[in-house]
């Protein structure tokens, strides 16, 4: 193993010392007989400054014959510099070569040549050596990391449940068959039923941090194949407004601590974030045609759902009216959602569902479950379910049944409209979209 004394963010507090980095070549170049080398490592870059005066001839030979994108390990000592960007730079003792890049490159990580997205995906593996690439996905795995830890921290049990499974969960065409032994096995749209299961055998709150995959043949930058989410569940909710209240609470949470503890990944992207008021906005369902058409001329036909370009429409609505970036949505037309849902009672033309948007994008969909045996039948029945098929699920909420509601909030969707990217497929490590299975 390469041992290193240090990583480049370790070094301001190294001044004087003699350390060991270990990273790429970002860049190189040689200005009045001085060679300059940027070394990168996944915590900055620093600047390896090697004068001919300083260094050994060793040293100076090395320096003259490495490219972009070799790794490279370097002794040397840390002076402080009126000219790096960083204020710090090193005077290299040594350098040693760990391995070299062919060249050309057919992608530049330093930004300095342009790649389509096409290309860059193609390329990924250099194309997330980009310093600004790599800042995304470290405050994703953040906004990860901080909502399991609220979770937790108000009793939420984490659970896993299974990504194969032997029916159709939500009706429709969108699922991936998959072989499974003799049989035909799907991949989940959603963990949605499972987690109801367990709410039923008395786990109380629960949540999941999982993949979810869709079989939709959408080439939108907000659409994937194969998403990751954060899915809530929770018991004994008053209605849906419970989970909304719980979904708010996590987000300003995970809000608050990226604003704290990412500041040089957010200042890499130029990025600044603004903690939301709370309760957000909630607009429902049918008030909402009175909306679109009186402050948009749009026309929806009473008790259908609205499109895309509706969503965006109410965006721009609650932004100009509550100064909020996030608002919920609720009582959707039934008919536009699945069987699980629970209706209103009073006017079952409207259901108990709820969607978050956030800057014009929806980021998560749940609201309250039917937990009467009698109604989900009927409701099966009413989507032209196949009721024998849904057994599995429905025959327990015969014994002992309690109220039940949540959420599956997307880490890819919300990724990607808190840090402004432009598509969906750059807050991915490796997306999977109707024409990308590869790398």
């Amino acid at each position: 193993m390469i041992k290193r004394t240090h990583y480049t963010n370790e070094l301001k507090k190294a001044i004087g010392k003699d350390i060991k980095i270990v990273g790429w070549v970002h860049d190189s170049r040689v200005l009045g007989g001085i060679n300059f080398l940027l070394l990168r490592d996944n915590k900055g870059i620093v600047q390896i400054t090697a004068p001919k005066a300083k260094v050994s001839s060793d040293v100076l030979k090395i320096c003259q014959k490495l490219h972009q994108e070799d790794v490279i390990a370097v002794k040397g000592k840390v002076v402080k510099s009126k000219i790096a960007k960083t204020g710090i730079e090193i005077i290299p003792s040594k350098i040693e070569v760990i391995s070299q890049a062919h060249v050309p490159l057919p992608l530049d990580p330093r930004g300095v040549t342009k790649a389509n997205l096409d290309t860059r995906l193609e390329w990924r593996v250099l194309d997330l050596r980009v310093p600004e690439n790599l800042a995304i996905f470290k405050i994703q795995a953040k906004i990860a990391e901080w909502f399991e830890e609220y979770l937790r921290k108000e009793g939420y049990l984490q659970v896993f449940t299974p990504c194969l499974i032997g029916g159709i969960s939500e009706g429709g065409a969108d699922v991936f068959p998959v072989v499974y032994f003799e049989k035909q096995a799907f991949l989940r749209q959603d963990p949605q039923l499972h987690r109801e299961l367990l709410i039923l055998a008395g786990f109380d709150k629960i949540f999941d941090l999982g993949p979810s995959w869709r079989a939709e043949l959408s080439h939108t930058p907000r659409h994937l194949c194969e998403h990751r989410g954060c899915a809530v569940e929770l018991a004994f909710i008053k209605d849906e407004t419970d989970t909304m209240r719980v979904e708010e609470e996590l987000i300003i949470y995970a809000l608050k601590k990226v604003k704290k503890e990412c500041e040089e990944e957010l200042k890499l992207l130029g990025k600044e974030i603004k903690i939301p008021r709370t309760p957000f906005p909630e607009l429902r369902f049918p008030k909402i045609y009175e909306v679109l058409e009186k402050e948009f001329d749009k026309k929806i036909p009473y008790g259908e759902d609205y499109d895309r370009e509706s969503e965006k429409l109410l965006g721009e609505y609650v932004k100009r009216k509550y100064k909020s970036d996030f608002f919920f949505v609720n009582r959707f037309p039934f008919k536009a959602k699945p069987f699980y849902v629970m209706r209103v009672d009073e006017d079952p033309r409207w259901a108990r569902s709820v969607d978050l948007i956030f800057k014009g994008v929806e980021q998560s969909s749940g609201g309250q479950r039917e937990h009467r045996y009698e109604k989900i039948i009927q409701q099966l029945k009413e989507k032209q379910m196949n009721v024998e098929s849904m057994r599995w699920f429905t025959e327990h909420f015969k014994y002992g049944t309690i109220s039940m509601g949540g959420f599956n909030l997307g880490i890819e969707r919300f990724t990607m409209q808190l840090l402004d990217v432009s598509n969906i497929r750059e807050a991915v490590l490796f997306p999977r979209t109707p024409e990308r299975m590869l790398p």
